[in-house]
């Protein structure tokens, strides 16, 4: 499938990927709002067998047929810092004081 990717100006690190280039109709308005203003990154061809660096080829696939648009998030490092044992223990010791 052939997918249209965009960087956006306002959210760092957030990617929309698109089934039809410029196809920005699709997008739920609070989304597009969120999104603000989009720059045109890449076209791609997306198979299942493709491998993507931070995304699930077949799930971007299934948004991209469904909805056609997928969403790409960064990744939640504070969310990642909270899975760390001394971050946990840090929290433990600071809620017994």
């Amino acid at each position: 499938m052939q997918c249209f990717v965009y960087a956006s100006l306002h959210k760092a690190d957030t990617y929309l990927w698109l089934a039809g280039r410029d196809e920005f109709d699709v997008l739920p308005e609070p989304l597009a709002l969120m999104l603000g203003e989009l720059r045109f990154v890449m076209e791609v061809h997306l198979d299942a067998q493709r491998n993507l660096p931070m995304e699930d080829a077949h799930q971007v696939l299934d948004h991209l047929r469904t909805q056609g648009w997928h969403l790409q998030l960064p990744p939640q490092e504070t969310l990642a810092a909270a899975n760390q044992l001394d971050y946990r223990r840090k929290l433990h010791d600071d809620h017994d004081a």
